[in-house]
C-alpha cells in the first residue's frame, strides 16, 4: 500500500512540474504579443519568480545611451559622479583602461572607450540612486508595471504579478539588464556583462 501510495505522489508531482511549464511557456508566448517592436523581442522565458525577455534592440547593450567619452556622459546627466581608473586585462595579452563611476549609495558604472566602437562600452554596474535614469526612462522606485510598460504594450496584470526579477538580455546574451523589484517597486537594476574582461 505505501508502494502504491509513493508511486501515485510521485507521479502527481511530476505531472504538476510538467502543468506549471506549460503554464509559464503559455504566459511567456502570450506576453511575446504584447511586446513593444522598438525592442524587438525575439524570446520569453518564465521560471518562478524571474521573467527573462531576449531583445534584439540596440538599447539592451547601451542602456544608457551612445556615448562618444565618459565625459560626455558625465556632463549630459549632471550628477556627482567619483571616478576610479584602473586596468582590466583583455584576451590575456592586453591592458584596458577602466573607469568606475561611483555614488555614495553604492551605484557604480564599469566603462571603458572601445577603440573598436568608437563609444563608450558599459562592462557591468549596479544602481541604487533613483536620481539615475536609463536611457528609456526606467529609474529605481518605479512601480512595476511602469518598468514592463515600457517594454510591453498592454499584458494580464496576472501574468506579472509574480515576477520578482525581470531580465532584459541582447540577442547574443553578452549583456544583461537585471531589474529587481521589492513589492511593486523597482529596487535596484544590476547590469552584467560576458565580455571577455577579468
Amino acid at each position: 500500500m505505501k508502494r502504491i501510495l509513493t508511486i501515485a505522489a510521485l507521479v502527481l508531482c511530476s505531472t504538476m512540474a510538467f502543468s506549471q511549464q506549460v503554464a509559464s511557456r503559455a504566459k511567456a508566448m502570450r506576453m511575446m504579443n504584447f511586446g513593444r517592436e522598438e525592442y524587438m523581442i525575439k524570446d520569453i522565458k518564465v521560471y518562478t519568480d524571474t521573467m527573462t525577455v531576449y531583445s534584439l534592440s540596440n538599447y539592451v547593450i547601451y542602456p544608457f545611451g551612445e556615448w562618444e567619452s565618459m565625459e560626455q556622459y558625465i556632463t549630459d546627466n549632471q550628477l556627482h559622479w567619483y571616478r576610479e581608473s584602473g586596468y582590466r586585462s583583455y584576451f590575456d595579452s592586453m591592458e584596458v583602461s577602466v573607469n568606475r563611476m561611483k555614488r555614495l549609495d553604492d551605484s557604480y558604472l564599469d566603462m571603458f572607450y572601445s577603440i573598436w566602437t568608437r563609444k563608450v562600452e558599459l562592462l557591468g554596474g549596479r544602481i541604487n540612486d533613483p536620481e539615475i535614469v536609463l536611457a528609456n526612462g526606467i529609474h529605481v522606485g518605479m512601480s512595476k508595471d511602469e518598468v514592463f510598460h515600457v517594454f510591453f504594450k498592454k499584458y494580464p496584470k496576472s501574468y506579472t504579478s509574480d515576477v520578482a526579477v525581470l531580465k532584459v538580455i541582447s540577442g547574443a546574451g553578452e549583456v544583461a539588464e537585471i531589474y529587481t523589484f521589492k513589492g511593486t517597486r523597482l529596487r535596484h537594476v544590476k547590469i552584467e556583462t560576458a565580455y571577455n574582461y577579468y
